[in-house]
C-alpha cells in the first residue's frame, strides 16, 4: 500500500518525540487506559472486548497478535508528548516549514491551448511555514487523503514549479498516482 501524506504529518511530528513510547503491551494499554479514562474506551477505540483490555492491564496476555500491536502502538502514538507534538507543529507552520520528497504523477496546465502530459517524478522540496501550517490545520481539522495532496500540491506548484511566484503563473499542477511520500520537519 502506498504511503499516506496524513501518515507522513503523523510520523513527521512523531520525530520531535523527546522519549520513547511505552514498549510493552502492558505498559501500552496502562497509558491508553489511563488517556481515554477507562477500559472500556480503550476496547473501543482499539476493536477488542473491554476483557482483553483488563488481561492486558494486568498482565495476563502479553504478546498482542501482529495486528493488534499495530493498532495499540498507533493509538499510544497519537496521545503521546501532546504538548511536544504541538511545539513541533507550531514551529513548522512559523519558522522551519516543512520538506517533502515525493514520487508522483505531476502534470499541469498553463495558458489555454497548452498542457504538458503529466509524468512520473521524484521531487524533494522544501515548503513555506505557510503550507506547513495548511496541512497541519487540515489534518487536525479531519480532512481528506485528497484534500491534504490538493494543498501539497499547490505547495509544490508554488515553490517548485513556479519558482515562488517568478514564473508561470498560470500553471496548475496536477498530482496524481502517489508511489511514496514522506514528509519532514
Amino acid at each position: 500500500m502506498v504511503d499516506q501524506l496524513g501518515d507522513s504529518l503523523d510520523r513527521a511530528v512523531e520525530q520531535a518525540f523527546t522519549r520513547p513510547i511505552p514498549k510493552s503491551a502492558q505498559a501500552q494499554m496502562k497509558y491508553l487506559v489511563k488517556q481515554l479514562k477507562g477500559t472500556k474506551a480503550v476496547a473501543q477505540a482499539l476493536g477488542v472486548s473491554q476483557r482483553t483490555v483488563e488481561r492486558y492491564v494486568a498482565g495476563k496476555l502479553k504478546r498482542p497478535r501482529k495486528d493488534l500491536a499495530a493498532r495499540i502502538e498507533r493509538e499510544v502514538k497519537k496521545r503521546w508528548q501532546p504538548q511536544i507534538r504541538e511545539k513541533a507543529k507550531k514551529k513548522a507552520a512559523s519558522t522551519d516549514g516543512i520538506v517533502v520528497s515525493t514520487q508522483a504523477r505531476f502534470g499541469f496546465t498553463a495558458a489555454p491551448g497548452t498542457t504538458d502530459d503529466a509524468r512520473i517524478r521524484h521531487i524533494t522540496q522544501a515548503l513555506s511555514p505557510q503550507w506547513a501550517q495548511r496541512l497541519f490545520e487540515a489534518r487536525d481539522a479531519g480532512a481528506t487523503e485528497q484534500q491534504l495532496l490538493d494543498i501539497a500540491a499547490q505547495g509544490l506548484g508554488h515553490h517548485y514549479f513556479r519558482d515562488n511566484g517568478r514564473r508561470a503563473h498560470d500553471l496548475d499542477v496536477e498530482f496524481t498516482d502517489v508511489e511514496e511520500i514522506e514528509i519532514t520537519l
